[in-house]
């Protein structure tokens, strides 16, 4: 079983707990930022040593600038003297980004549109819809293609051999790949599909054997799944499948989705920034990161354009800002209370030690 099938499983448990799909992705994103809390306190604390460092870092920078190999020696023996890790703030965005990836491949696979496509929650329609997907209508004998559609086989498919021998649930190797189109694909006319045996994991003996295959199409643009019979053609599985026109339409449920998602981004950008400012920062960082708060959520937004990014997916990405959001405040504080509490730690010992030189 791999990874994408055991996420979808996994949500499909917390949706009969929840009882949405939607809940799901919230819980799942919850889970997600809780296991990563102690790293998150990690980068916190990463980025106020860095601010703190700041302007030592910047006299060793200033100091050996026209000597860049002993100017980098220093800065790591610097560091290594203030045990400060550089890439410690990175590594909650790194460790998020497989779990980012995962999750886009199995809410946009033909597993999850099978089992929740059609899934809302609040004002989404579908959480497996992306900005210009159509809603095509699944299962009903034709496949709504435009030009330029791409098409996914099933992960599995049921085999026919002679004398009504049924085998289910045979896996078809690399199903993104494995379907071809035939010809030319006209909206409105039959189109010719086909697929190499080589696709079908089987014994060669029972390969030989084949004789027709029902598998799941599904176009990857417009999230429409059809089960088509595919017959035997020497060493290829062929079938003719009707199709009907599509107009690909914007939906705004999503379009709203992404606004919201820059919304947040925007916010856990400025609440970092707010939580994190010092006088003793470099003039020249703090104009960097105004210009990265302005333009990296453009710069996303026009990515998520390109590239359909599934409703189900852009729930999740809200969810963890907001989260973000609430876990930079609060452990903020959490650290500058400690930094409190070890400052006056140190006042109520030198008041004590200024007390006994006075007293003698």
């Amino acid at each position: 079983m791999d990874f994408i099938t055991l996420t979808i499983k996994f949500l499909g448990l917390l949706a009969d707990f929840v009882g949405n799909y939607g809940l799901a992705i919230i819980i799942l994103t919850i889970i997600v930022r809780a296991a990563m809390w102690n790293l998150n306190v990690q980068q916190q604390r990463s980025m106020k040593m860095m601010q703190s460092l700041q302007p030592k870092l910047k006299a060793i920078q200033d100091r050996y600038q026209n000597n860049p190999q002993v100017m980098q020696q220093k800065m790591m023996e610097f560091y290594k003297e203030h045990k400060f890790n550089p890439m410690g703030g990175c590594l909650p965005l790194l460790i998020q980004m497989p779990i980012f990836i995962l999750l886009y491949s199995a809410l946009i696979s033909p597993q999850f549109i099978q089992v929740a496509g059609d899934q809302h929650f609040l004002f989404v329609k579908s959480l497996a819809t992306t900005m210009r997907a159509t809603a095509g209508i699944s299962e009903n004998g034709t496949i709504g293609v435009a030009e330029g559609d791409k098409f996914i086989l099933g992960n599995t498919a049921t085999i026919y051999l002679p004398n009504n021998e049924v085998i289910r649930n045979v896996k078809i190797t690399d199903p993104t790949q494995a379907i071809e189109v035939q010809g030319d694909l006209t909206p409105g006319k039959d189109v010719d599909f086909s697929f190499s045996l080589d696709h079908i994991k089987l014994k060669f003996s029972q390969l030989e054997q084949v004789e027709k295959a029902d598998v799941t199409i599904t176009n990857s643009n417009i999230r429409e799944n059809e089960t088509v019979t595919f017959t035997r053609r020497d060493g290829l599985m062929v079938a003719t499948v009707p199709t009907v026109p599509v107009n690909k339409t914007l939906h705004w449920d999503v379009i709203l989705l992404i606004a919201l998602f820059a919304l947040t981004m925007v916010v856990s950008q400025k609440v970092m920034m707010a939580t994190n400012k010092s006088e003793s920062t470099d003039p020249t960082q703090v104009a960097l990161q105004k210009s990265m708060g302005t333009f990296m959520p453009l710069m996303i937004i026009a990515t998520f354009v390109i590239i359909p990014i599934p409703a189900g997916v852009l729930l999740y990405l809200i969810t963890s800002n907001i989260i973000q959001i609430a876990q930079t405040v609060v452990i903020n504080k959490q650290i500058d209370n400690e930094q409190l509490k070890k400052k006056e730690s140190v006042d109520d010992l030198e008041l004590k030690n200024a007390k006994k030189v006075n007293g003698k």
